[in-house]
């Protein structure tokens, strides 16, 4: 089988965040794109962390709780993401993936600007294609 880069199976839509954004309107964000994160970018586009649906809950029960809407997504982001790049290989990709925890990744240009997304879901549905149909008729 030929060689699978991420680039044959990322996704170009995406939903970034900025660190003074809300919390709630973060989390609202991922829910109306049925999203499980996103990057965290500066105004160039380069990533700067990484927000998902769970840094977002215990916030968000505190807002229900509480009715204080405080928190900024630079309060909850991760700042030490694992990332990819265009041309890494999907079969080593998948083999980190089974070793850490991250269900989606963004993927970076070398100056660091976020290009795409790349999940186990889409990996999953390339390597799934490519069994099926070989012949990519």
């Amino acid at each position: 089988m030929e060689s699978i880069r991420v680039t044959d199976c990322m996704s170009h839509q995406f939903v970034s965040f900025s660190r003074d954004m809300s919390v709630v309107e973060a989390a609202t964000e991922l829910v109306k794109n049925e999203l499980l994160g996103g990057p965290v970018t500066d105004s160039s586009g380069r990533l700067c962390g990484w927000v998902s649906e769970q840094d977002c809950l215990a916030v968000v029960t505190q807002v229900i709780y509480y009715s204080e809407r405080v928190a900024t997504v630079s309060d909850i982001m991760r700042g030490d993401v694992l990332t990819a790049k265009t041309q890494d290989s999907v079969l080593d990709l998948a083999s980190q993936m089974q070793q850490q925890k991250p269900k989606i990744y963004p993927v970076v240009d070398d100056a660091n600007k976020v290009v795409g997304v790349i999940s186990r879901r889409l990996i999953l549905r390339e390597m799934c294609s490519r069994i099926t149909n070989p012949s990519g008729a």
